[in-house]
């Protein structure tokens, strides 16, 4: 079976919000979250994922997802290359 690890952005006029998950459905999961049905912190934003990497394993998926949240430069760098591509 094969897992994708995403993130996330959502923005307002002052601030850019992030989210990153793992899922092996990627496009249901993404409903999921622009329907309030998704993890509480991603309820009441439309969001649009700008990242995301598949495995095929969801234990490595899992590990490479909590990578990818504690890595703070990495994820503000994607953040930074798509607001400054869709700015």
């Amino acid at each position: 079976m094969i897992f994708y690890v995403y993130m996330l952005i959502s923005t307002n006029n002052k601030r850019a919000f992030s989210y990153v998950g793992y899922t092996n459905d990627l496009q249901n999961r993404l409903k999921l979250h622009n329907t309030s049905k998704g993890a509480k912190y991603t309820r009441g934003r439309f969001w649009t994922i700008i990242f995301k990497k598949k495995y095929y394993s969801k234990s490595l998926a899992m590990k490479e997802e909590y990578k990818l949240k504690k890595n703070y430069y990495f994820r503000n760098k994607i953040k930074k290359k798509y607001l400054k591509n869709h700015a």
